[in-house]
């Protein structure tokens, strides 16, 4: 079997963008490319993920047209939805198909346009993103995913006494981060006492809880060990990838703390790569509320259940802490346009395993983890990236 190496990445600023969505992709997939050092004749196959187009912006079958907007037309295309985790699932199809011989060299990325320049205020987007949830159990009783997060954190809070000053920790964390970080969509500080004032979206979740809508897109370039060889960039190995699922709908979740489809997905991650969370450096994780931060550092094995929120209050995910968490700011303070996010977190890791993130880089990272889930943690993709594997 070939390794698969990333040797190429490209990201524009997350935040409101009004380009069309192939315009938006190949900013991102242009710099990843050019990072690589490859033209367009050396790509064999587009992985692409995209959630939302269809709904938000009536643009479907967007692989081979945002491949021929790139000079990829073709070639072996493909997109992936699964919710946020949409283009995490796109780049683990990309993985295993040059691990497989199948291809030597591929691009894989993400775009979405989620703010108002697609036409869709705050109500109807918010809409649009709980079509994720169960069709018949949840959508009619206006459960959207505040809701469905605020009721896991509950919780955790009802079980192992994690506070509102503990979420309000991870907000002021990863708005810390996101000052270091030029493609953050929010590069300002904030306090626990704002996080606390600020209006209730829903509970336990207050306004600076949650991640913003964004507009954004991320690619890299994936190819196997000999191709890899030939090229000037510096490449980092994917020595792991895990994907587990979960029951939907969320009342037939045996445990509604245990986000069971990240721990399923950790284990095939690290038995994968043959290591464990001690050894891991740096982290990328899907904080797409502060509670969700809190569930997925003890579901990945950083620590144990109930010592998420101490653990974030105490500073010991911050940049320089134990294991830090979200250098980037994280969906919290970096954004979340949901199509992107996934290969955007792997971008981040490769820069810092690069020693290229500049203020936020973490110092001497070898081994970095991604982790990218979707919907009410249903879909779950755990990644590791390694710079000597």
């Amino acid at each position: 079997m070939h390794q698969a190496r990333i040797v190429g990445v490209g990201m524009t600023n997350f935040g409101v963008h009004d380009r069309p969505l192939p315009e938006l992709f190949s900013s991102a997939a242009f710099d990843a490319m050019d990072d690589a050092g490859v033209d367009a004749p050396a790509i064999e196959s587009f992985y692409l993920g995209n959630a939302m187009g269809g709904q938000t912006e009536r643009d479907t079958h967007l692989a081979p047209t945002l491949a021929s907007h790139i000079g990829l037309a073709g070639i072996p295309c493909q997109r992936y939805e699964d919710a946020c985790a949409t283009s995490s699932n796109a780049f683990k199809h990309a993985v295993r198909a040059v691990e497989a011989g199948q291809h030597d060299i591929v691009l894989v990325g993400g775009v979405e346009r989620c703010t108002p320049t697609t036409g869709l205020d705050t109500p109807e987007m918010t809409s649009v993103f709980a079509s994720a949830s169960h069709r018949q159990y949840e959508q009619p009783t206006g459960l959207s995913f505040p809701g469905v997060f605020g009721l896991l954190t509950t919780r955790h809070m009802h079980e192992y006494g994690t506070t509102e000053e503990d979420l309000a920790a991870v907000a002021v964390k990863n708005h810390r981060h996101g000052t270091y970080n030029p493609r953050a969509q929010f590069g300002s500080e904030t306090t626990v006492e704002e996080v606390l004032e600020s209006p209730i979206v829903a509970s336990p979740f207050h306004l600076f809880d949650c991640c913003p809508f964004s507009d954004g897109a991320a690619a890299v370039v994936v190819a196997n060990e000999e191709a890899a060889a030939d090229l000037s960039s510096e490449s980092v190995a994917v020595s792991g990838v895990g994907h587990a699922t979960d029951t939907i709908p969320l009342a037939d979740k045996a445990d509604f703390t245990a986000t069971q489809s990240a721990r399923d997905a950790a284990d095939q991650a690290y038995e994968q790569a043959g290591v464990g969370p001690d050894d891991v450096d740096v982290v990328e994780l899907h904080d797409c509320f502060t509670g969700a931060e809190v569930l997925a550092i003890e579901a990945l094995g950083f620590f144990e259940d109930g010592e998420g929120g101490p653990a974030a209050a105490n500073g010991e995910t911050a940049l320089g802490g134990r294991i830090p968490v979200n250098p980037s700011g994280g969906l919290k303070a970096k954004g979340h346009p949901i199509g992107a996010t996934g290969v955007a977190q792997l971008v981040e890791l490769t820069e810092h395993l690069r020693g290229e993130a500049g203020e936020r880089q973490v110092e001497g990272a070898r081994r970095g983890l991604a982790h990218n889930l979707g919907g009410d943690a249903g879909t779950t993709i755990v990644s590791i990236l390694e710079v000597d594997a």
